[in-house]
């Protein structure tokens, strides 16, 4: 009897480690440790977490690329990836609005920078200059052109995105102009890839206990425990700011699709855990491109939106931009009009949509936000440098969740959305044969949702 219950009990133990979720919060208090107690030593990891999240990177834009070419010849029907693409940026644009607005708000109850009264002319701007490497936001015509590719090769050398995003689109529409029956060996190609990828990034994904032990130890190590409580209240009201907003996400998660919000996180949680780790969503947009397929949104809608996600719906970004506008402007004692503070939310509008990829973009979207009010100095930004490691897990989830949430909805808006699937897969136990596999067959003709529900 006592064997029987060693061999469960010793079962049970090796289950529960063998989950990468378990591993990952493993390796994160390791890293923890080892950062505050070896500082030095930690500090010393950090490759380790960025060579894990160049392994995951290479992989992105030629899956980005099989996935929305699969997508939309499945789905038949090019007109789709116009209606998807328009509803997406809709639902960005109100979405990340509605994210700085909130911030503001959170900034104006809270005061997380009254009573600093710090003189600008003691701040060393030389910090800033160093982490924005000299780059400025696009412009909206520079932003736009950027988009197009200029050669094919570049998009995927440099890993571009939003270029790959509009080739995969193109070449789709030209194989569908083909017809997918006079070119199969093409098609059979781009989805055959397309598998091939998912399988280099399962085998990548083995070393993401490593990659988060390392990361944390640097963030640790650098940077030390003791920090948090320099920026305590600006830190408590960034994460009281996003816990909100995730719940209005939450919100329209239920009030749109019907789903809780709360079981898409615990089917999501590997991932979530992972991206909190690395302080990096990019290291899990193919696994949580293959989750949110699985929980029935249709290809090409993942394929559209998640990546398009990336550059337009930076909710947690913005709820951190507004806040620490506010914040600079009260440590400086800067008392801010509701009309300059309109002008916050207007500036942070344009230049927050041209923020990916570009390096130190959170300070130079700053620096361009103190400059178009005119009355914060902008040697203020260098308030941020010891705070804004640490805002990282909050823009990362929120950024993560926003997409996430936006797919399901948009999806649905759309009609390109099987709710009962995705019931059954967030109710499903993890690792559960009940969860549906992803559908690698021949194109077939897109069928409208039977249960489409209009914005």
């Amino acid at each position: 009897m006592r064997e029987t219950e060693r061999k469960t009990s010793g079962g049970r133990a090796k289950k529960i480690l063998s989950s990468l979720f378990i591993q990952v919060l493993i390796a994160a208090a390791i890293g923890i440790a080892v950062g505050h107690f070896w500082p030095d030593f930690g500090s010393a990891l950090k490759p380790i977490g960025d060579g894990f999240i160049r392994l995951i990177k290479m992989a992105i834009a030629p899956l980005i690329f099989c996935v929305v070419v699969v997508g939309i010849c499945k789905a038949g029907d090019m007109r789709s990836v116009g209606r998807i693409g328009l509803k997406a940026l809709i639902y960005f644009e109100v979405v990340t609005t509605a994210a700085l607005a909130l911030g503001l708000i959170a900034g104006n109850v809270l005061q997380p920078g009254a009573g600093l009264d710090v003189n600008p002319a003691t701040l060393d701007a030389s910090g800033v200059v160093a982490k924005t490497h000299g780059e400025q936001i696009p412009g909206p015509a520079e932003f736009v052109l950027h988009m197009i590719p200029e050669s094919a090769v570049a998009a995927f050398a440099e890993n571009q995105l939003l270029q790959v995003l509009l080739f995969a689109v193109l070449f789709a529409a030209g194989l569908l102009h083909v017809g997918v029956t006079r070119a199969p060996q093409v098609f059979a190609f781009v989805d055959q890839t397309g598998e091939i990828i998912f399988k280099i990034i399962g085998y990548v994904m083995r070393l993401a206990p490593l990659a988060v032990f390392g990361s944390m130890a640097y963030l640790i190590g650098q940077y030390g425990l003791s920090s948090l409580s320099t920026y305590a209240k600006l830190i408590a009201a960034c994460y009281g700011a996003a816990l909100l907003f995730c719940c209005l996400l939450g919100i329209l998660l239920r009030a749109f699709t019907g789903l809780s919000l709360w079981r898409f996180l615990r089917y999501t949680r590997e991932e979530f855990a992972l991206a909190v780790g690395t302080a990096s969503s990019e290291a899990v947009m193919p696994r949580m491109m293959e989750k949110l397929e699985r929980a029935g949104c249709r290809k090409e809608a993942v394929g559209l939106v998640v990546p398009t996600g990336y550059s337009f719906n930076l909710d947690g970004a913005s709820i951190y931009l507004s806040l620490a506008t506010l914040f600079m402007a009260q440590a400086v004692g800067v008392d801010l009009t509701f009309g300059q503070q309109l002008t916050v939310i207007l500036v942070l509008v344009l230049t927050s949509k041209g923020m990916a990829g570009v390096p130190g973009s959170a300070f130079i979207a700053l620096s361009a936000t103190a400059s178009a009010v005119g009355v914060i100095p902008v040697a203020a930004v260098a308030l941020m440098l010891g705070a804004d490691r640490f805002m990282d897990t909050m823009r990362v989830v929120t950024n993560l969740l926003g997409n996430c949430v936006a797919t399901f909805i948009v999806s649905k808006w759309d009609g390109a959305f099987d709710r009962e699937q995705a019931r059954k897969v967030l109710a499903a136990p993890a690792g559960s044969p009940d969860a549906p596999a992803q559908d690698h067959g021949v194109p077939a003709a897109r069928t409208p949702d039977s249960d489409t529900t209009k914005l």
